[in-house]
């Protein structure tokens, strides 16, 4: 008995040792667990308190650009006066570009805006007797209805006051100026230029702006680029002036024979002047003469061909004809007649017979008649005109681009057989 109470005491030992052992082992574990868990949760915790530092630093940064941003905006500001820098979509400026109207309804078309755009530089060049001076006073005319002041600065001293007035110039709200040299023209542009109050300033022609030491030295002294120069530092200066005051600048050009002409294709004709011209002239006007108009046997006019060479404001390479008539300038009603046959407005049958409007005419001078004395039919044809060739939908431009792709295949021309055949050097 007393062994058997012996044993049954040890296994109870036994039994109560396993028993506590396990329970430490799974004490252990719950907290190794326990802490395990509390490790992940505060790596995840590190984790999000990283992204959320970042995220703070990227906002503290970005208010810093800003901020710095800011500040060199204002320093400009009060440095240079307001408006000296500003964001450019969010100005107040209207995105519509002034112009003033040529006189010529083809070259308004042309030219992309309706006309010349005000506050910048207008170059017009071409040979002699094709039109350049007409087409500037018509500039004068039309800038003149809008009760602007316009100053014409004849270099070559050559103006007729008969022609401006029979243009539509009224002369006695022209200003006009016959200056001794180029510097004192040119400093004239720039003070009437910076006065702001004036609309054209016409410049006839840069071939004229005989530099002042030119003048004085003696026949046959060679002066290299000393037109070029003085062309280069006017329009450094001009530039800026003429964007405040929104006054446009018209530089009439004359061509002189290219002799070394370098290979074949290369340019034939240079202008006057130097290359600034042409870099800062927004719209460069290629004008020359083709063809004569007679009645019977006597020449009345010439037809005018006017190619847009450089052009900021619209696609440029496009041509624009007219007739100029001898002391009476640019015919509108000739040239709204070419535009109505092309377009189908007006219909042109056999024996020079035309119709418009259900209203039959014999000849074109009959039709250029009905024009002048009936302004509401000139102005009608002139709104069908203006809006078949502005008014295009964009499906019919593109379908019209579809079916003229289909037909020519693009091509790659080099510079040198381009149809500009005229650069600008020292004359």
């Amino acid at each position: 008995m007393a062994r058997l109470l012996r044993n049954s005491s040890s296994l109870r030992h036994s039994l109560f040792a396993a028993e506590t052992t396990l329970s430490c082992v799974g004490f252990r574990k719950g907290i190794l667990g326990t802490s395990s868990q509390f490790c992940n949760f505060s790596s995840k915790g590190r984790k999000k308190s990283k992204s959320s530092d970042e995220s703070d630093c990227n906002e503290e940064n970005l208010s810093k650009k800003e901020l710095a941003l800011q500040q060199a905006l204002d320093q400009i500001t009060t440095s240079f006066g307001k408006g000296s820098i500003m964001w450019l979509g969010r100005s107040i400026s209207s995105k519509n570009v002034p112009v003033v109207s040529t006189g010529s309804f083809a070259l308004d078309i042309v030219l992309g805006i309706g006309g010349l755009p005000k506050g910048r530089v207008i170059e017009i060049y071409g040979p002699e007797a094709s039109g350049k001076t007409t087409l500037a006073l018509h500039v004068i005319a039309e800038a003149q209805k809008q009760g602007g002041y316009c100053v014409f600065v004849d270099a070559e001293h050559a103006l007729d006051p008969a022609l401006a007035e029979a243009i539509g110039v009224n002369t006695q709200n022209l200003l006009l100026s016959q200056p001794d040299c180029g510097e004192q023209a040119l400093s004239l542009v720039d003070t009437i230029i910076r006065s702001g109050s004036v609309d054209v300033v016409v410049v006839d022609s840069v071939a004229a702006l005989v530099p002042k030491g030119e003048l004085d030295g003696e026949m046959g002294d060679a002066h290299m680029a000393m037109q070029a120069r003085l062309m280069s530092q006017a329009l450094r200066k001009l530039s800026h002036s003429l964007s405040q005051s929104q006054t446009i600048l018209i530089f009439i050009n004359q061509v002189r024979a290219k002799l070394s002409t370098f290979g074949f294709g290369g340019p034939s004709e240079v202008t006057c002047g130097g290359n600034a011209l042409k870099f800062y002239a927004s719209m460069r006007l290629n004008i020359k003469r083709i063809g004569l108009v007679k009645k019977g046997e006597e020449t009345i006019g010439s037809q005018v061909l006017v190619k847009v060479v450089k052009n900021k404001h619209a696609p440029p390479f496009k041509t624009a004809q007219f007739e100029l008539e001898f002391g009476k300038g640019i015919c509108r009603e000739s040239e709204l007649i070419e535009l109505g046959c092309k377009h189908k407005f007006i219909i042109k049958g056999g024996g020079a017979m035309y119709s418009y409007n259900g209203q039959s005419f014999r000849g074109k001078d009959a039709v250029k008649q009905f024009l002048s004395k009936n302004d509401s039919e000139r102005e009608e044809l002139m709104m069908k005109l203006r809006e078949k060739l502005l008014g295009k939908t964009d499906k019919e431009k593109e379908s019209e681009t579809e079916a003229v792709d289909e037909d020519l295949a693009e091509e790659i021309i080099p510079p040198d057989s381009t149809d500009e055949e005229v650069t600008a050097v020292e004359a």
